[in-house]
């Protein structure tokens, strides 16, 4: 009786793991996969809103040659990864320096560092646009030393660096939370050992606390890069829909946002440029890891 019982277990062993990852599989399949493989194949269709469409092959993408806004859109992303990753890799890592040290108060810093992380982008952008609106806040304070008003919403790269400011302000406290991760593995007598052969804090944070968190740098790049090459909220909030004077603000995805939606939205145009935009971010985390493998080496 015992021995069946034991037969009947291991018959059922093979299924179980399946059975607990199922519904784990079934979100993933339906709000992952299906969409991502959809868009795919939608790239290489005519599809409208209303309308299925027809196979076109690589139209869609050859029409992305010569459509101006594609390519404002991928310089605006570009320059936009090329703008906030530096910061977001080497920033957090300076605040989470200063805010590791177990000295009262600390706590306070460190949870108002990370407040704009859990706050609403739609909330963080609306403050935003309050402060560097033609009569904000920033402006009123420009206009009392005589500096005039100034456009950052108004200006074409003004506003992009606007938009920049916001995502490092808001990325900062979220970086931070993994460098202090990171920093509490550095073995404290490396430091030590440092200072006794007469280095200072700038050397110590060099030969030291880089080397050990350079792991950690990278993750942090290939993350900000990837997340910096997507922005849409930060510039949509402040350069509004039409993507800021004369659309020159616009990103590729806020692109793909204003082609592929409404009753007449061309989902197959918008799902190449989505291909594309998908091909780049993996081209740049690629990059990333080919670059540590290089220090490595």
């Amino acid at each position: 009786m015992a021995l069946h019982g034991i037969s009947r277990v291991r018959r059922q062993l093979p299924t179980s793991p399946w059975l607990f990852a199922a519904p784990g599989l079934l979100v993933i399949s339906a709000f992952v996969l299906y969409p991502f493989v959809s868009t795919v194949v939608n790239a290489f269709t005519d599809r409208r809103t209303l309308i299925p469409g027809k196979f076109v092959g690589l139209a869609n993408f050859r029409e992305l040659l010569h459509d101006d806004m594609f390519w404002i859109g991928l310089r605006n992303s570009t320059l936009y990864v090329v703008g906030v990753v530096p910061l977001l890799v080497v920033l957090p890592l300076l605040l989470a320096l200063l805010v590791q040290k177990n000295i009262p108060g600390i706590t306070f810093f460190r949870s108002a560092f990370y407040t704009p992380v859990v706050a609403s982008i739609v909330v963080v952008g609306l403050i935003w646009v309050w402060l560097l609106d033609d009569r904000g806040l920033v402006n009123a304070l420009l206009e009392t030393v005589g500096a005039g008003p100034v456009g950052f919403l108004s200006d074409q790269w003004l506003l992009l660096l606007s938009a920049m400011a916001v995502t490092v302000w808001k990325g900062l406290g979220y970086y931070m939370i993994i460098y202090l991760a990171a920093l509490g593995n550095v073995p404290r007598e490396l430091h030590e050992a440092a200072a006794v052969d007469g280095a200072g804090a700038v050397r110590r944070f060099l030969t030291v606390t880089v080397p050990a968190v350079r792991s950690t740098m990278v993750l942090v790049g290939a993350l900000s890069s990837v997340a910096a090459f997507k922005v849409f909220s930060e510039v949509y909030l402040l350069a509004g829909p039409s993507g800021g004077p004369a659309g020159e603000d616009t990103t590729l995805v806020m692109l793909v946002q204003r082609t592929g939606t409404g009753l007449t939205g061309r989902v197959g145009y918008a799902s190449a440029i989505s291909v594309v935009v998908f091909a780049v971010t993996v081209a740049l985390m690629l990059l990333v890891l080919r670059a540590d493998r290089k220090e490595d080496s």
